[in-house]
């Protein structure tokens, strides 16, 4: 089973990528289940036809508060079937103001793997939708404990995307050494400027030690199936952007290279790169 997880800044468009992904892999005939790791549970709305579908933790939580313990949850409360027969998993978060979310999703996870999930459903590509503003503790426990094994940094041209990006790679190299854990590569999504972006994220990559995957074009289409909650290749299957989305899962799976990256330590040789480039493209 494949365990491939999507980190990148909040906003950076990881549900996008993860939801296409998700139905580009059924296309090849794969059973995919996308779990989303985020307290949003925005990751598998386009995958269900615009709705938020029940939490883990939502769930768990109402059987605490009916005297029933986390034995009594069943598969069938937490795993929904979307678009093309994807299965949809929504890890939620705890109750504002209480208690870490990235713990939350570690509960859930833990959850999925006491029901025996993957094997009840025979599952053959699980993708991980992972915040990663933050590399706390909590949210770098998909990595830890292994569930998160091939790992995509999602960027764009904007250079916060590039620093969120960068600080979860130190979290990566801090805990790949400890399992089969690692940076597979980084996916582009593209802000407007492909050119400049494909060059910086290219080089960034290779600073690494890994590569550019592939570039997910900025479109109209993409933000309006946004909008309406459908995925591209759902809205729009003989598009150039639903080819795009093919084309990267086609090179994800291809993809067998995990590497224990180099971040760069320094902000200001963050900066250095994303300047030069800049300055090259303008």
């Amino acid at each position: 089973m494949r365990q491939i997880a999507i980190y990148g800044k909040g906003g950076i468009g990881k549900s996008t990528v993860s939801s296409n992904l998700s139905i580009a892999f059924r296309e090849r005939g794969l059973k995919v289940m996308q779990v989303g790791c985020d307290p949003k549970r925005d990751s598998t709305r386009s995958l269900v036809g615009g709705r938020m579908i029940p939490t883990v933790l939502e769930t768990l939580r109402e059987h605490l508060r009916a005297g029933r313990d986390q034995s009594a949850i069943a598969l069938e409360d937490i795993v929904f079937v979307g678009e093309r027969g994807v299965y949809c998993v929504e890890s939620g978060g705890p109750e504002p103001g209480v208690g870490c979310a990235g713990r939350g999703v570690l509960t859930a996870l833990q959850i999925l793997k006491d029901l025996k999930a993957f094997d009840r459903y025979s599952v053959d590509v699980v993708v991980y939708d992972i915040l990663g503003d933050v590399v706390c503790g909590g949210f770098a426990q998909p990595i830890r404990e292994g569930y998160a094994q091939e790992i995509y940094l999602l960027c764009s041209g904007a250079f916060m995307s590039l620093y969120a990006a960068n600080n979860i790679a130190k979290g990566i190299r801090r805990l790949a050494q400890r399992g089969e854990t690692g940076l597979a590569g980084v996916i582009c999504n593209s802000s407007g400027d492909a050119p400049f972006e494909r060059n910086m994220l290219a080089e960034f990559a290779e600073t690494l030690g890994s590569r550019l995957i592939g570039l997910v074009p900025r479109s109209p289409v993409i933000q309006a199936c946004e909008v309406e909650g459908r995925t591209v290749l759902e809205h729009s299957p003989h598009s150039p952007e639903a080819e795009a989305f093919r084309g990267l899962a086609q090179k994800v799976l291809d993809n067998t290279v995990r590497v224990i990256p180099t971040p760069i330590e320094e902000v200001a040789e963050l900066e250095a790169l994303y300047r030069r480039h800049l300055a090259h493209d303008s």
